[in-house]
């Protein structure tokens, strides 16, 4: 649902969070009720780094999750705007064709696991994203080889199925992928987890580029040295938490 219609305004944010809640219904246990945030408030503008901060098992990979649609929301709005024309789309209350046009269009997520279509290659994966845009295959292809290669991914792979692939070869795949499109808001849950520090410094590198080009990031990262190097801010979920933490 387009909530805006206005023009593009000069430091508007591309993404903005408004009170949302969420909770889980535990249908095993009788249909328990695990609350998870509420109230979760805050903003993300081009060229902007917002970090998703406190410790582990108090909702920040939902907020996420949320933000690209995986979870639907209790309450609350979920504000994507479009930073050419300045429309603004709720995508909380959005329909299915809704959410997909933004991921497709808008928002880019590295997750903490390659979810991969098995048999398909790694170049394949990679090159997806401008395929569904109407990039020419062969095009496609050598950019997504290009990204490997950035990478480091050794190119004997680049044809084979990520399944195969040690956690880190994965999540080079994984990086690739979300970084292949110039999406205004990049999504990126614990991107550098299982990467050594020549890949790591490469992705800093990245999100740096991104940030310069005018992408807004919101970013979980546990890795410390990686969280210094990339966030302009850090907000502590644990302030919008409504459950302990693992």
């Amino acid at each position: 649902m387009v909530v805006d219609n206005s023009s593009a305004m000069a430091g508007a944010p591309l993404l903005s969070v408004e009170d949302v809640s969420k909770s889980f219904t535990i249908h095993l246990r009788g249909g328990v009720r695990l609350p998870v945030v509420a109230n979760v408030t805050f903003d993300v503008s081009a060229g902007e780094c917002l970090v998703l901060g406190g410790p582990s098992g108090i909702g920040k990979s939902s907020i996420l999750r949320m933000i690209f649609g995986n979870y639907a929301v209790d309450a609350g709005r979920i504000l994507v705007r479009d930073r050419s024309t300045g429309d603004v789309a709720d995508l909380a209350s959005g329909d299915p064709r809704l959410v997909l046009g933004l991921r497709r269009n808008h928002i880019g997520y590295v997750s903490q696991f390659l979810r991969a279509i098995p048999r398909v290659s790694a170049l394949d994966v990679v090159a997806e994203p401008l395929l569904a845009r109407g990039v020419e295959r062969k095009v496609a292809s050598n950019r997504a080889a290009a990204m490997l290669e950035r990478l480091n991914l050794p190119s004997a792979l680049f044809n084979l199925p990520p399944a195969t692939f040690s956690g880190g070869e994965k999540q080079r795949v994984n990086i690739a992928r979300g970084f292949m499109i110039d999406y205004s808001i990049l999504l990126l849950d614990e991107p550098t987890a299982s990467l050594d520090e020549t890949n790591r410094d490469v992705v800093v590198t990245m999100i740096r580029e991104k940030l310069t080009a005018g992408t807004a990031i919101l970013g979980i990262f546990h890795d410390v040295p990686v969280r210094e190097a990339v966030a302009t801010k850090i907000i502590n979920v644990a302030a919008f938490s409504t459950r302990e933490a693992a």
